[in-house]
């Protein structure tokens, strides 16, 4: 599934693993708010979830811009990467903010 048609996109993520939350099955704490978008459909039959960069608090829900999509090249599992208007983040950033979870999965991050 391609999903870059997100990218530059404001989107609502509502948050089910907000920052400093535990992962319920594996054993690591989400560092950055992790959610998903309402009324989509990934490559693996759930809606398409989002990391939320640069928030010091968890969240219930937030609304952003989508700048980045980290794309896992072994599933059909793509995290899309949402700031506030205005921020920005670096590949090498993104890579260092998701790394507790992404580390376990072989990805790539697709910019426009």
């Amino acid at each position: 599934m391609d999903n870059r048609n997100f990218i530059g996109k404001m989107v609502n993520v509502v948050m089910d693993r907000p920052l400093g939350s535990k992962h319920p099955k594996y054993d690591f704490i989400y560092e950055v708010n992790y959610g998903y978008i309402p009324n989509t459909i990934s490559g693996d039959g759930e809606p398409l979830d989002a990391y939320v960069l640069g928030e010091d608090n968890a969240l219930d829900s937030f609304y952003g811009k989508v700048i980045a999509i980290v794309h896992r090249t072994q599933e059909d599992d793509d995290k899309l990467i949402v700031v506030a208007v205005g921020k920005d983040y670096t590949n090498q950033e993104i890579e260092k903010l998701v790394n507790f979870q992404e580390k376990y999965k072989k990805h790539i991050i697709i910019r426009d």
